[in-house]
């Protein structure tokens, strides 16, 4: 599997990258492929189902109308997130979905939005889209969203593929200890293996700009968040948006740039980030995968926080912490996986904590071994972490889980640095004991609010 720094950081909507944007760009793939066999003329009904725990969430992560706007021809990295609401609010009241954004065809919500709540085989996100005509059924397809809005379909599934096309990479690696060896003998960084790597897609400069498009994304979905009026986040648990007012406060508050002697303020500031985030994924503004939705403020928050106040910081820097966290990605997407409703919650913010602490390591200057070390730490603490969202919704326990795992991720390169890179268990090990206690948990924890939280909040 070839994963590109690109395909691990997408600009995409929320509130989940598996739940959201992966079925809006199946939808959008179904249609092309109506267009393709030029058969939207044809087309009389079409049917969604969503199995597993796209059904069991999809109505909190906003599947359903995820789905609509794919089929009406909107992708995730381009859509305006203002679009959706207006849009499947008119579906619903019209019992019309304009397929592809130009043929009408009926659509009652009742009967043709179906929530299965049984797995199918591949993968628990899963999702059928039909298309009738005049005859019976046209075209069918299933698709499986396997977490940070990859995407696969039944095709594929069944071939073993993987959402991503094989390329040759200048430096193979499928483990952390042939990315070590592939440092030691060409005297690289993980950063500079990353970025030869991606020589495989594009040229360095290429690839240097589009990183700084993603940091302009991230940096906006903060300023978002920060900028805006409060209030509460959709979706009835009443949940309060806080970055704005904890902005407030801390601009009221004497601050010097260097808050190294300033731990709680140092605290504060990293908090206010990764909440901002969130606070705009849970509202479904747009966000960056990072690598996924759920666990989108961690990545921004420690980048954000050592750009603002690291004296001497540069464009260079996000490159290297965004490629070097890329590689820990690949890593976990490749031996584990980065899917909540796969393996809990531990694959998406114990996967973003692991490439957090990297990233942060690589540019205070640490060796590859060290910045090992750093991925493990953020990893191993945050192992067996169960996705159980209350009500549904990314909101509890996700938005403050990421300022949480932010807070980790700095003390675990701290940790790092302090050493030598040399410790007992590898990222290699954490990893396998993730994908081990993905498969060993029970799935009432792994992203279908049947269980944990979730429950418990329903009981109380």
């Amino acid at each position: 599997m070839s994963i590109s720094v690109l395909d691990l950081f997408k600009i995409g909507v929320g509130p989940s990258s598996s739940h959201t944007i992966g079925p809006m760009q199946a939808a959008h793939d179904f249609v092309l492929d109506l267009a393709a066999r030029k058969l939207l003329d044809a087309v009389r009904r079409v049917e969604v189902r969503l199995y597993g725990s796209l059904a069991a969430t999809g109505i909190g992560h906003g599947t359903d109308r995820a789905v609509i706007v794919g089929l009406m021809g909107q992708r995730a990295d381009t859509i305006d997130p203002d679009f959706i609401a207006p849009a499947v609010a008119e579906v619903q009241r019209s019992a019309s979905l304009l397929l592809a954004a130009r043929v009408a065809v009926p659509f009652d919500w009742g009967r043709d939005m179906r929530l299965l709540p049984v797995s199918l085989p591949y993968h628990p996100n899963a999702l059928r889209l039909g298309a009738q005509g005049d005859d019976g059924v046209l075209f069918e397809n299933t698709f499986y969203s396997v977490g940070g809005g990859f995407v696969i379909d039944e095709a594929q599934a069944r071939a073993g593929a993987t959402a991503i096309a094989e390329k040759p990479l200048r430096h193979e690696f499928n483990s952390a200890a042939e990315l070590l060896a592939i440092c030691r003998r060409h005297s690289l960084r993980v950063s500079e293996v990353m970025l030869e790597n991606e020589l495989a897609w594009r040229g360095d400069d290429e690839t240097r700009a589009a990183l700084q498009r993603i940091w302009e994304a991230m940096r906006a979905c903060v300023a978002r968040g920060i900028a805006h009026q409060g209030g509460v986040l959709p979706g009835g648990l009443e949940v309060r948006r806080r970055a704005p007012a904890l902005h407030a406060k801390l601009q009221q508050r004497e601050v010097g740039r260097n808050l190294i002697s300033d731990t709680m303020a140092a605290l504060d500031w990293v908090n206010l980030y990764a909440l901002a985030v969130n606070e705009e994924n849970a509202g479904g503004g747009r966000v960056v995968t990072a690598p996924t939705n759920g666990a989108a403020g961690i990545i921004p928050a420690v980048l954000h926080y050592y750009m603002d106040f690291q004296s001497g910081s540069s464009a260079s820097d996000v490159s290297d912490f965004l490629l070097t966290a890329a590689a820990i990605g690949t890593l976990c997407k490749k031996n584990a996986s980065i899917s909540g409703a796969e393996v809990g919650c531990q694959g998406e913010v114990g996967s973003a904590c692991a490439m957090a602490a990297a990233g942060l390591t690589e540019i205070m200057g640490g060796s590859p071994e060290q910045v090992e070390n750093a991925a493990e730490i953020g990893l191993e603490h945050n192992l067996g972490l169960t996705c159980d969202p209350v009500a549904g919704l990314v909101q509890v326990p996700c938005i403050e889980r990421n300022a949480m795992a932010s807070i980790k991720a700095i003390n675990a390169a701290q940790l790092a640095l302090r050493g030598d890179g040399a410790h007992t268990i590898s990222l290699d090990h954490a990893i396998r004991t993730m994908r081990d206690t993905g498969r060993d948990m029970l799935d009432k924890y792994k992203e279908t609010s049947r269980g944990g939280l979730a429950v418990s909040f329903t009981e109380c």
